[in-house]
């Protein structure tokens, strides 16, 4: 009888924390590790799950928990600036009919619900660790780490994020390219009459934008062009987030009376990445936005990096050949849904930056959201 087949994840974000438990769940041996002592549980503002990625939260077991811990809804508002409705839109529900079409839930909870996950499967949990170096032949992986220990892994799977170290280790060049926006992210009380995601296009921002998280949180968000980091002081984030929300009407004067503490607020740039060709070298294989990444006018990133992780799990535990071929399985399988969804998301955010008025952008979101109903 061979022995369990063993696995090191790197990364401990939405990715490697499902690819963890799948694993886990299909008697493979799997440790994991992440560079944050706290495994990055307190970090982010919201974050919006649209159906498929609701769809691979079930398949984790967590669909209950992120269900009472969220805010579902079926519908998005688009408004003037001024708060004006102009019209509600019903979202299509991408993880099929019996998921709702979106959760909004705050990301420093659904983080706490995959870590429970993560321990209660039995994994090697490692916080505060990196791998310093990788070394492998045809059957595997030796790993030196950054506390001076070492293993040996069939496996190991990138999912340490847009910055990956692994994705430059193993000789892929891509990095990430800012798109030209940014934005500004803020947790808040959720005004009573918050039950939808309402976006609101032009004004001093291109994008003002909230989505419930909670009972009693939101997050909300302004889109502009991205500036140099080094020139926004951050004890002045809160007042460069007000300046541009404090223009907008209907539900945001409520809302940006709470824009107060500056270490509450969050400023990223958009990004945009994909990895081409194939997403492994020998035994080491990337997921989630190691090898992919897109600004989040689609709200895709958590879920396509959840879904990497799922079919990748699932190719793994189907077969005992784990070889070239099966990763390049992978990756042709993973490409032909992932391009379109980083595409759309960069055209999107295009049509802003350039101010195309007559920009399909609902026929545009429409196909990609169709696309994203299918089975990954």
């Amino acid at each position: 009888m061979s022995p369990p087949r063993t696995v090191l994840v790197i990364g401990g974000g939405a990715a490697g924390n499902a690819a963890t438990v799948l694993l886990r769940r299909a008697g493979i041996t799997v440790d994991l590790i992440e560079a944050k002592d706290d495994w990055n549980a307190t970090a982010g503002s919201g974050i919006t799950l649209q159906g498929n990625a609701l769809r691979v939260l079930r398949e984790l077991g967590v669909w209950k928990e992120v269900e009472k811990s969220g805010y579902g809804f079926g519908t998005v508002g688009i408004t003037a600036p001024d708060g004006t409705v102009l019209h509600v839109a019903e979202d299509l529900r991408t993880g099929g009919d019996d998921l709702p079409a979106t959760v909004g839930i705050q990301r420093p909870q659904l983080q706490r619900i995959l870590i429970d996950a993560v321990r209660a499967s039995g994994a090697g949990i490692r916080l505060g660790v990196r791998a310093a170096s990788l070394n492998q032949n045809s059957s595997g992986v030796t790993v030196r780490f950054t506390d001076g220990t070492e293993g040996r892994y069939d496996l190991v799977i990138a999912a340490d994020g847009l910055g990956s170290t692994t994705r430059a280790a193993i000789g892929i060049a891509d990095r990430p390219e800012p798109t030209g926006m940014a934005i500004w992210r803020v947790a808040a009380p959720r005004p009573a009459g918050v039950t939808r995601t309402d976006l609101a296009y032009g004004g001093p921002a291109y994008i003002a934008g909230y989505c419930p998280t909670s009972q009693d949180t939101i997050y909300a968000y302004v889109v502009e062009a991205n500036r140099d980091r080094a020139a926004i002081p951050p004890g002045s984030y809160a007042d460069e987030m007000r300046a541009l929300a404090q223009h907008y009407g209907g539900h945001w004067p409520e809302i940006t009376a709470h824009i107060t503490d500056p270490a509450k607020i969050n400023y990223t740039w958009f990004d945009r990445m994909l990895v081409e060709g194939s997403w492994h070298r020998g035994r080491v294989v990337l997921v989630g936005d190691a090898a992919h990444c897109c600004p989040p006018t689609l709200a895709q990133g958590a879920a396509l990096s959840m879904e990497d992780a799922r079919v990748l799990t699932e190719m793994l535990t189907a077969t005992d050949t784990w070889d070239d071929a099966l990763f390049q399985a992978y990756y042709e399988r993973r490409i032909a849904r992932v391009r379109p969804v980083v595409e759309a998301s960069v055209q999107i955010g295009q049509w802003q930056l350039d101010g195309v008025r007559d920009a399909d952008v609902p026929g545009l979101m429409g196909r990609t959201m169709t696309l994203l109903r299918e089975l990954p």
